[in-house]
């Protein structure tokens, strides 16, 4: 293995590339040499950091654990996760005091919620324009956005669309990550155009030229780097191989879905006799958009071409619903429940999807080799919760949050932590930057790190 192959780390063709995921092969030539790029650059895998944010807050009761300390019996709402229990850690207790109300001035929970969700700032009352602060998925971006393609990813699986209300910004409704106080990361909602743009590299021209080529011809983005992929198989080991081979096929599997999708969206529009049918490539099975989404995120971290991503999986007070649980009531609407029995066990069964959405990924992690014997999920941190906890009160006291993943190593998981009361969430953000090796003391409004989470 010599220095050209270890700085072979992309596989190019035409417009096309794939960035390799983590191989031994790749490990070896870059400790020997002692450089290159890409996610087979070095023997120890970064660490990537990934947000997830659902609105609207939860059903309580079915949420934290009964004890302190080991999960040892996880939470009806939890229980998806039971198989990642070793890499998930609870929290009660946690709170975004800014985003309460300043003194009288009524307020906006919604919004309010969800731009304190990962700035730990307090959203400010500016009507069209907007000012809060960066978040922590954009702070670590900063921090290691310069090693891979892209600085951060972010997506979410609805649009950004949304009214003022209450004089604040409909803007802070529709975004987590902040690259600035006053300028929000947009998120895609296009499966088809995150996959073109992890996959595709070159000149804005060579790059529609090749998409367009593809879609035409129903070719796959394989076909264009076949010839380095060749090369690579032929120098790495019989267990590389292997690898290359799965996550080819991977990576075409998620292509040929997101192909089916934009061939299936496109035939209901016109059912409909829609004079405007949604973009190609968003899927009009909103169950297979978070899906996809989910494996387009494991790619751009398997591939360490992001390692930071932020995940909407809806807007704040959206008002969606979910056939498919077997009722048709929005979201927002069964979140100011009134204590309404029926209403509670809807929004139960809302949530628990939403853990088996998250589970599913998880799940993929857990599923991909590094370095080590450790997995992609062993050097992550996937932080999920809402910046409400109850939507009936629109309040953001004890925050519904989990974190998964080890960070690398030396993140203590699989346990309950019972907060002191009204414990700023920033503090839990901080601990994470810290684990990510980001040099900071502070963040937000925090006033330490969380205790007991890093070893």
């Amino acid at each position: 293995m010599n220095h050209a192959m270890n700085r072979r780390t992309v596989l190019r063709g035409l417009g096309a590339a794939l960035a390799l995921p983590w191989m031994e092969s790749l490990s070896t030539a870059a400790r020997a040499a002692g450089a290159g790029t890409g996610a087979g650059a070095s023997a120890v895998p970064p660490v990537r950091m990934c947000f997830w944010y659902v609105p609207n807050g939860v059903h309580l009761p079915a949420w934290f654990p009964q004890q302190d300390g080991s999960l040892v019996e996880l939470p009806e709402t939890l229980r998806p996760l039971a198989f990642a229990r070793d890499y998930l850690n609870t929290f009660r207790g946690l709170t975004h005091n800014t985003a309460l109300t300043n003194g009288d001035d009524e307020g906006c929970g919604h919004g309010q919620g969800s731009a304190s969700f990962l700035t730990g700032a307090q959203a400010k009352k500016t009507q069209d324009a907007v000012h809060v602060g960066i978040s922590a998925d954009q702070l670590y971006a900063r921090h290691v956005g310069g090693a891979t393609r892209f600085p951060s990813l972010e997506l979410g699986c609805e649009s950004a669309r949304s009214g003022n209300a209450f004089g604040y910004s409909g803007t802070y409704k529709t975004h987590i990550s902040w690259r600035t106080p006053t300028s929000p990361a947009p998120y895609e909602i296009n499966p088809k155009l995150v996959f073109d743009r992890l996959f595709t590299e070159g000149s804005e021209s060579l790059t529609r030229a090749t998409v367009a080529d593809r879609d035409f011809y129903r070719r796959s983005m394989i076909d264009y780097v076949m010839d380095d992929a060749r090369r690579i198989q032929k120098r790495v080991g019989a267990g590389d191989r292997r690898k290359l081979d799965a996550y080819l096929t991977g990576v075409r599997e998620v292509e040929r879905r997101i192909q089916h999708a934009a061939g299936a969206s496109a035939s209901a529009d016109k059912r409909r006799g829609l004079d405007v049918p949604r973009p190609s490539g968003i899927p009009e099975d909103f169950d297979e958009h978070l899906r996809l989404m989910c494996d387009l995120m494991v790619l751009a971290f398997q591939t360490d071409t992001t390692r930071a991503a932020s995940f909407m999986v809806t807007k704040e007070a959206t008002d969606r619903n979910y056939p498919w649980l077997g009722f048709t009531d929005g979201h927002h609407e069964l979140s100011h429940h009134g204590g309404d029995v029926e209403k509670h066990r809807k929004l139960r069964e809302i949530d628990r999807y939403h853990i088996e959405i998250l589970a599913y990924m998880i799940e993929k992690m857990m599923s991909i080799e590094e370095a080590d014997g450790t997995t992609l999920l062993d050097n992550a941190m996937v932080l999920y919760g809402s910046g409400i906890s109850d939507g009936d009160l629109h309040n953001h006291v004890n925050l519904p949050v989990i974190l998964l993943g080890k960070g690398g190593g030396g993140l203590r998981a699989g346990q309950h932590s019972n907060c002191r009361a009204e414990t700023p969430m920033s503090n839990l953000l901080l601990a994470m930057l810290q684990q990510a090796k980001v040099p900071v003391n502070r963040f937000g409004d925090s006033t330490e790190a969380l205790p007991g989470l890093l070893s």
